[in-house]
């Protein structure tokens, strides 16, 4: 893989690593090699395990996009929610190891995970659109609304918010948090212990389960971004 993805497959465990040497920024290119490694993977059969790096999993959109021109801004959004959508119905377990940071874009790609451990820390995680001036797009309100404890949905989407590890974790952005320190062993046992699943079963109860939020997504997804014709 690229210098910004990287793929290994080692005892049915595929390991997903972000990796810009800065923030992890979901630029197109960024984008367009984590669609690639998922598609490896499912053509490996294997669990997912996806890491950033340092202190960051991800710090999402790189606002420099927005000064860009509008049909490379579209693109870029149009393959940020082509990549959830595909991370959603992935059809084998996918484990995230957050290493810290998780905003925006980052926050959604860490909401399609099945698995999501974080680490202790000053971490930032959540999704600030609102308050840096974005509408946040369709998919990713749908996501949110799909994995986020209802109760916090709204304060998690309409504040700007950005929790640390603790309270994203009782908002549901994680599922456990661990120490820095372990945060490599325990998310390479849950990868592990999800080997043990029929993947078939898996696979079949994982459509059934995210059917509403998938035709959310795909009934608004595919015209968000379109430019009309001058």
């Amino acid at each position: 893989m690229s210098s910004c993805v990287s793929y290994e497959l080692s005892g049915g465990i595929a390991r997903i690593g972000m990796d810009d040497g800065k923030a992890n920024l979901m630029t197109k290119d960024m984008l367009g090699e984590l669609a690639e490694a998922f598609r490896r993977a499912a053509a490996d059969g294997a669990v997912v395990l996806l890491t950033g790096r340092a202190a960051t999993f991800s710090a999402g959109y790189d606002m420099a996009l927005f000064d860009q021109p509008l049909d490379e801004i579209a693109a870029t959004l149009q393959a940020g929610g082509d990549l959830i959508e595909q991370m959603l119905t992935h059809a084998f377990p996918i484990v995230a190891a957050c290493n810290g940071h998780a905003i925006a874009q980052g926050a959604f790609t860490l909401l399609t995970c099945d698995v999501r451990v974080g680490v202790t820390g000053p971490a930032k995680i959540g999704l600030n659109e609102v308050a840096i001036g974005l509408t946040i797009p369709h998919y990713g309100v749908e996501v949110a609304r799909h994995q986020l404890v209802p109760t916090w949905f709204d304060h998690a989407t309409l504040t700007g918010t950005l929790y640390d590890s603790a309270a994203a974790q009782v908002a549901g952005f994680l599922h456990e948090v661990v120490e820095p320190s372990h945060l490599e062993s325990v998310a390479v046992a849950r990868a592990e212990s999800l080997l043990a699943l029929d993947m078939a079963a898996h696979a079949g109860t994982k459509q059934r389960v995210r059917r509403l939020v998938v035709e959310a997504i795909r009934a608004t997804h595919p015209h968000e971004f379109v430019l009309e014709p001058n």
